[in-house]
């Protein structure tokens, strides 16, 4: 009998309090099909494309999609010309600073487990190497392209 009375709801609560969920499930479903539409603006997608790929005449194209077909094309000349001007690091730059980063976790892993090795009888400067070894990997880092 409790159970009934919790779970049995409407619209208006017991205390005169207006459930707003139950009154936009109903509405959702009504207007789910009217959120799509309204996305739609109504402009061909062939008309776009021959905008942005620059291979529409002019004559057809209003002022308006001249001036976005003139900076697409200016837009892709600066990249272009962007990209001649960068240079690529050698093959083996990456591998080296990935293995510089590695080898310096894997020296103060060792350093730590046997507190003598990879180096013994220097201590703690096992770590200040560890420590050098990955600073010299993340260095490479800011110049890789």
């Amino acid at each position: 009998m409790a159970d009934e009375e919790l779970h049995n709801t409407s619209a208006t609560g017991s205390q005169g309090q207006q459930d707003w969920q139950a009154d936009t499930k109903d509405e959702g479903s009504a207007e789910g099909t009217d959120a799509t539409d309204k996305d739609d603006l109504a402009l061909p997608m062939d008309k776009i494309e021959a905008v942005l790929n620059a291979k529409g005449s002019t004559a057809s194209m209003t002022p308006q999609m001249r001036r976005v077909a003139q900076r697409q094309q200016e837009n892709t000349r600066r990249v272009e010309e962007s990209i001649k001007g960068t240079k690529a690091n050698p093959s083996w730059f990456v591998p080296l600073f990935c293995t510089l980063m590695l080898l310096g976790l894997v020296w103060a892993v060792v350093y730590y487990l046997t507190n003598d090795y990879p180096i013994p009888n220097i201590g703690a400067w096992n770590l200040a190497i560890a420590f050098a070894i990955i600073m010299a990997g993340f260095l490479m880092t800011m110049w890789w392209r």
